[in-house]
């Protein structure tokens, strides 16, 4: 008889880890993770009427300066916006929390290198940056526990129905000038992060480097609240005291495109 009662309430239990989604195999990506383009169309026409602008202030050109002019140069400009794109086998995502596992205070981290987005930089002249859409396929966020997983994927996230957690910039602040190879700047970005179907406000502290003119490496980070996107943790044996802060770590590199 109480054999009978145990295996009845383990396939109880069973059911409900099931129905609860812990024990359902969460969604695979639905494609793969694409920057969405920066439109900087507006800043090259304001550059191409100002240009036009002081071409027609000037005065008329003797014919042999005019020949000088047109003559070909083997100097090439390097001011002006240049596109760097975030290399997804370079770069990753990653999230931190804390709680007691087994009576125990361990930190969870959740790790995933599919992030997608753009920035456009003028290394001489850091006023015009522009940073583009940041996406993130959670659907590949994984920890070091499937069973972890199986939960953040299928109850706290929900990502059968929610699969890009997105940030979309607002304001770029603490810039300096301009930017010297191989030196390291700080910043900050404030924009809108959406998680499941919350936007609530974000702000990332950045350090970057210009590794060249083709490639910038750098680590954002910004701390968020759960409750403030509505991400309830489901109850699990073993699992308490999860803290409501989470860190959330992007360490890129961005090529230029």
């Amino acid at each position: 008889m109480k054999k009978s009662l145990g295996i009845l309430l383990l396939f109880g239990l069973l059911l409900t880890a099931t129905a609860c989604g812990l024990l359902q195999e969460p969604a695979a990506p639905s494609a793969t993770l694409e920057a969405v383009p920066l439109e900087i169309e507006e800043a090259e026409e304001a550059a191409v009427v100002e240009e036009a602008t002081a071409v027609a202030a000037e005065p008329p050109v003797e014919v042999e300066e005019a020949a000088e002019t047109a003559a070909p140069s083997d100097e090439v400009a390097a001011d002006g916006l240049v596109v760097y794109e975030i290399s997804q086998g370079d770069s990753e995502v990653r999230f931190e929390l804390d709680e007691d596992l087994r009576g125990t205070r361990i930190t969870v981290v959740g790790i995933t290198d599919q992030v997608a987005g753009q920035l456009a930089l003028d290394l001489s002249d850091l006023s015009t940056a522009q940073v583009g859409a940041i996406q993130i396929n959670a659907r590949t966020l994984v920890t070091e526990n499937n069973f972890r997983n199986r939960a953040i994927q299928n109850e706290i996230l929900d990502t059968d129905t929610y699969e890009i957690i997105s940030f979309v910039p607002t304001a770029v602040t603490g810039l300096p000038a301009s930017a010297v190879m191989g030196e390291e700047i700080s910043f900050t970005i404030e924009g809108d992060l959406t998680i499941r179907d919350v936007t609530a406000p974000a702000t990332f502290s950045v350090t970057a480097t210009a590794v060249s003119a083709t490639q910038i490496t750098g680590t954002a980070t910004a701390t968020v609240l759960r409750d403030a996107f509505g991400l309830n943790i489901p109850e699990a044996p073993g699992v308490a005291n999860v803290e409501n802060e989470v860190d959330l770590i992007i360490t890129f590199v961005a090529n230029a495109s």
